[in-house]
Protein backbone atom coordinates (compact mmCIF):
# COMPACT_ATOMS: atom_id res chain seq x y z
CA UNK A 1 0.00 0.00 0.00
CA UNK A 2 2.97 2.51 0.89
CA UNK A 3 4.43 1.77 -2.67
CA UNK A 4 1.13 2.55 -4.14
CA UNK A 5 0.55 5.41 -2.24
CA UNK A 6 3.95 6.92 -3.41
CA UNK A 7 3.68 6.19 -6.88
CA UNK A 8 -0.01 8.65 -7.00
CA UNK A 9 1.76 10.84 -5.26
CA UNK A 10 4.56 11.02 -7.60
CA UNK A 11 2.65 11.09 -10.50
CA UNK A 12 0.22 14.43 -8.65
CA UNK A 13 3.61 15.90 -8.36
CA UNK A 14 4.66 15.24 -12.40
CA UNK A 15 0.48 17.29 -13.01
CA UNK A 16 1.71 20.90 -14.28
CA UNK A 17 -0.59 23.70 -13.59
CA UNK A 18 -2.08 23.64 -17.11
CA UNK A 19 -3.18 20.10 -16.91
CA UNK A 20 -4.38 20.41 -13.50
CA UNK A 21 -6.41 23.29 -14.60
CA UNK A 22 -8.28 21.35 -17.41
CA UNK A 23 -10.98 20.07 -15.04
CA UNK A 24 -11.53 23.43 -13.16
CA UNK A 25 -15.02 24.38 -12.65
CA UNK A 26 -16.04 26.54 -15.22
CA UNK A 27 -18.55 28.34 -13.06
CA UNK A 28 -16.18 29.05 -10.40
CA UNK A 29 -15.18 32.95 -10.62
CA UNK A 30 -12.81 32.88 -7.40
CA UNK A 31 -9.67 33.29 -9.81
CA UNK A 32 -11.14 36.40 -11.20
CA UNK A 33 -11.25 39.93 -9.54
CA UNK A 34 -13.08 43.57 -10.75
CA UNK A 35 -10.89 45.62 -12.99
CA UNK A 36 -12.98 48.57 -11.10
CA UNK A 37 -11.14 47.80 -8.03
CA UNK A 38 -7.67 46.01 -9.30
CA UNK A 39 -7.11 48.81 -12.04
CA UNK A 40 -8.80 51.56 -10.41
CA UNK A 41 -7.91 54.02 -12.99
CA UNK A 42 -9.27 52.92 -15.35
CA UNK A 43 -12.27 54.01 -17.75
CA UNK A 44 -14.86 51.46 -18.45
CA UNK A 45 -17.00 51.20 -21.55
CA UNK A 46 -18.32 47.73 -21.53
CA UNK A 47 -19.77 48.01 -25.22
CA UNK A 48 -21.39 44.18 -24.61
CA UNK A 49 -23.44 45.50 -21.90
CA UNK A 50 -24.90 48.07 -24.48
CA UNK A 51 -26.69 47.88 -27.49
CA UNK A 52 -23.95 49.89 -29.74
CA UNK A 53 -22.12 46.91 -30.39
CA UNK A 54 -22.06 44.76 -33.52
CA UNK A 55 -25.16 42.90 -32.72
CA UNK A 56 -26.86 45.71 -32.03
CA UNK A 57 -28.75 43.58 -28.97
CA UNK A 58 -27.15 43.58 -25.30
CA UNK A 59 -24.36 40.22 -25.18
CA UNK A 60 -25.91 37.25 -23.11
CA UNK A 61 -24.17 36.87 -20.04
CA UNK A 62 -23.24 40.60 -19.51
CA UNK A 63 -25.12 41.24 -16.21
CA UNK A 64 -23.85 44.82 -15.33
CA UNK A 65 -21.34 47.46 -17.50
CA UNK A 66 -18.84 45.65 -15.12
CA UNK A 67 -15.05 44.12 -16.60
CA UNK A 68 -13.59 40.92 -14.84
CA UNK A 69 -10.74 39.44 -15.39
CA UNK A 70 -8.24 36.56 -14.01
CA UNK A 71 -5.92 37.95 -11.14
CA UNK A 72 -2.89 37.36 -12.75
CA UNK A 73 -4.12 39.28 -15.88
CA UNK A 74 -5.16 42.12 -13.39
CA UNK A 75 -1.85 42.89 -11.73
CA UNK A 76 -0.26 42.91 -15.06
CA UNK A 77 -2.91 45.55 -16.08
CA UNK A 78 -2.40 47.63 -13.06
CA UNK A 79 1.52 47.72 -14.13
CA UNK A 80 0.32 48.87 -17.48
CA UNK A 81 -2.33 51.38 -16.20
CA UNK A 82 0.24 53.21 -13.51
CA UNK A 83 2.80 53.32 -16.58
CA UNK A 84 0.44 54.96 -19.34
CA UNK A 85 -0.71 57.24 -16.41
CA UNK A 86 2.63 58.86 -15.78
CA UNK A 87 2.44 60.29 -19.48
CA UNK A 88 -1.03 61.69 -19.36
CA UNK A 89 -3.04 58.68 -20.23
CA UNK A 90 -5.40 56.07 -18.80
CA UNK A 91 -6.59 52.73 -20.22
CA UNK A 92 -10.22 52.72 -21.59
CA UNK A 93 -11.58 49.20 -21.10
CA UNK A 94 -14.29 47.71 -23.51
CA UNK A 95 -13.82 44.01 -22.79
CA UNK A 96 -12.30 41.61 -20.94
CA UNK A 97 -13.74 38.24 -19.56
CA UNK A 98 -16.40 37.17 -21.71
CA UNK A 99 -18.61 34.01 -20.73
CA UNK A 100 -18.86 31.43 -23.15
CA UNK A 101 -22.99 32.11 -23.58
CA UNK A 102 -21.91 35.48 -24.76
CA UNK A 103 -19.59 33.78 -27.67
CA UNK A 104 -22.71 31.27 -28.23
CA UNK A 105 -25.22 34.65 -28.37
CA UNK A 106 -22.58 35.95 -31.23
CA UNK A 107 -22.32 32.80 -33.21
CA UNK A 108 -26.29 32.99 -33.13
CA UNK A 109 -26.75 36.41 -34.87
CA UNK A 110 -23.37 35.80 -37.15
CA UNK A 111 -25.79 32.27 -38.74
CA UNK A 112 -28.72 34.74 -39.12
CA UNK A 113 -27.53 36.16 -42.06
CA UNK A 114 -30.11 38.82 -42.43
CA UNK A 115 -29.77 40.72 -39.10
CA UNK A 116 -27.80 43.58 -40.85
CA UNK A 117 -29.00 46.01 -38.52
CA UNK A 118 -25.09 47.52 -37.70
CA UNK A 119 -23.17 46.65 -40.63
CA UNK A 120 -22.82 49.74 -41.58
CA UNK A 121 -20.62 50.47 -38.18
CA UNK A 122 -18.67 47.93 -37.50
CA UNK A 123 -18.40 45.59 -40.99
CA UNK A 124 -19.10 47.64 -43.84
CA UNK A 125 -16.73 45.96 -46.16
CA UNK A 126 -17.51 42.30 -45.14
CA UNK A 127 -20.47 40.02 -46.44
CA UNK A 128 -22.24 38.75 -42.97
CA UNK A 129 -22.13 34.99 -44.83
CA UNK A 130 -18.34 35.96 -44.53
CA UNK A 131 -17.54 36.14 -40.89
CA UNK A 132 -17.04 32.75 -40.37
CA UNK A 133 -14.60 31.75 -42.82
CA UNK A 134 -12.26 35.12 -42.14
CA UNK A 135 -11.99 34.23 -38.46
CA UNK A 136 -14.41 37.09 -36.97
CA UNK A 137 -16.56 35.80 -35.25
CA UNK A 138 -15.85 31.83 -33.66
CA UNK A 139 -17.42 29.25 -31.34
CA UNK A 140 -14.26 29.52 -29.08
CA UNK A 141 -12.90 32.79 -27.67
CA UNK A 142 -9.41 33.59 -25.81
CA UNK A 143 -11.66 36.55 -23.72
CA UNK A 144 -13.70 33.49 -22.28
CA UNK A 145 -10.40 32.31 -20.57
CA UNK A 146 -10.56 35.87 -18.32
CA UNK A 147 -6.92 37.22 -19.35
CA UNK A 148 -7.38 38.91 -22.76
CA UNK A 149 -8.52 42.79 -22.91
CA UNK A 150 -9.70 45.06 -25.33
CA UNK A 151 -8.55 48.44 -24.64
CA UNK A 152 -7.19 51.74 -25.91
CA UNK A 153 -5.71 54.66 -24.13
CA UNK A 154 -7.71 58.07 -23.28
CA UNK A 155 -5.72 61.25 -23.36
CA UNK A 156 -6.42 62.91 -19.84
CA UNK A 157 -4.94 66.41 -22.07
CA UNK A 158 -7.86 66.42 -24.35
CA UNK A 159 -10.18 64.72 -22.41
CA UNK A 160 -10.50 62.11 -25.32
CA UNK A 161 -9.69 58.86 -26.65
CA UNK A 162 -6.11 58.44 -28.79
CA UNK A 163 -6.61 58.72 -32.45
CA UNK A 164 -6.15 54.59 -33.34
CA UNK A 165 -7.25 55.57 -36.70
CA UNK A 166 -9.54 53.08 -36.53
CA UNK A 167 -12.66 52.08 -34.05
CA UNK A 168 -12.82 49.35 -31.57
CA UNK A 169 -14.94 46.23 -33.18
CA UNK A 170 -14.12 47.07 -36.54
CA UNK A 171 -14.22 43.98 -38.97
CA UNK A 172 -11.54 44.45 -41.35
CA UNK A 173 -7.84 45.38 -42.23
CA UNK A 174 -7.70 48.55 -40.89
CA UNK A 175 -7.88 46.60 -37.41
CA UNK A 176 -4.57 44.75 -38.09
CA UNK A 177 -2.00 46.04 -36.02
CA UNK A 178 0.39 46.52 -38.64
CA UNK A 179 -1.65 48.42 -41.18
CA UNK A 180 -1.10 51.26 -42.74
CA UNK A 181 -2.79 52.19 -45.39
CA UNK A 182 -4.23 55.88 -45.24
CA UNK A 183 -3.26 56.45 -41.33
CA UNK A 184 -1.25 59.15 -40.22
CA UNK A 185 2.37 58.69 -38.82
CA UNK A 186 0.60 59.69 -35.41
CA UNK A 187 -2.02 57.08 -35.40
CA UNK A 188 0.45 54.41 -36.25
CA UNK A 189 2.93 56.13 -33.52
CA UNK A 190 -0.28 55.61 -31.02
CA UNK A 191 -0.67 52.23 -31.79
CA UNK A 192 2.69 51.10 -31.22
CA UNK A 193 3.00 52.95 -28.16
CA UNK A 194 -0.33 51.08 -26.54
CA UNK A 195 1.11 47.68 -27.62
CA UNK A 196 4.32 48.20 -26.68
CA UNK A 197 3.63 48.88 -23.07
CA UNK A 198 1.27 46.29 -23.21
CA UNK A 199 4.30 44.01 -24.37
CA UNK A 200 6.65 45.33 -21.59
CA UNK A 201 4.07 43.96 -18.85
CA UNK A 202 3.44 40.79 -20.11
CA UNK A 203 0.73 40.79 -22.56
CA UNK A 204 0.74 39.58 -26.37
CA UNK A 205 -1.05 41.10 -29.35
CA UNK A 206 -3.23 39.88 -31.78
CA UNK A 207 -2.80 40.08 -35.62
CA UNK A 208 -5.93 40.91 -36.19
CA UNK A 209 -7.06 43.29 -33.87
CA UNK A 210 -5.11 46.88 -32.24
CA UNK A 211 -7.13 46.71 -29.17
CA UNK A 212 -6.40 42.86 -28.18
CA UNK A 213 -4.23 41.75 -26.25
CA UNK A 214 -4.07 38.30 -23.98
CA UNK A 215 -1.23 37.87 -20.85
CA UNK A 216 1.47 35.47 -22.30
CA UNK A 217 1.34 33.46 -19.28
CA UNK A 218 -2.14 33.24 -18.66
CA UNK A 219 -3.26 31.14 -15.89
CA UNK A 220 -6.46 29.21 -17.40
CA UNK A 221 -5.13 28.18 -20.79
CA UNK A 222 -7.69 25.53 -20.99
CA UNK A 223 -10.60 26.50 -19.73
CA UNK A 224 -13.63 28.31 -21.04
CA UNK A 225 -15.62 29.95 -18.65
CA UNK A 226 -19.21 30.41 -18.04
CA UNK A 227 -20.16 32.49 -15.25
CA UNK A 228 -21.89 35.78 -16.09
CA UNK A 229 -20.11 38.99 -16.08
CA UNK A 230 -21.71 40.59 -12.97
CA UNK A 231 -19.91 41.89 -9.43
CA UNK A 232 -21.12 39.90 -7.20
CA UNK A 233 -18.78 38.10 -4.86
CA UNK A 234 -15.91 39.68 -6.40
CA UNK A 235 -12.85 41.34 -3.97
CA UNK A 236 -10.24 43.73 -5.13
CA UNK A 237 -6.88 41.98 -6.17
Amino acid sequence: MKFLAGIVLTLALLITPAQAQRSLNALDPSGFVLLSEAVPDAILEIRYYSTYNFVGDRIDGYYEPCALMTREAAAALKAVSDEVKLHGYRLKIYDAYRPQMAVDHFVRWAKNIGDTRMKRYFYPEIDKSRLFAEDYIMEKSGHTRGSTVDLTLFDMRTGKEVDMGGTFDYFGELSHPDYRGNLTQAQIANRQYLRDVMIKHGFKPLYSEWWHFTLADEPYPDTYFEFPVNSVDFDAA
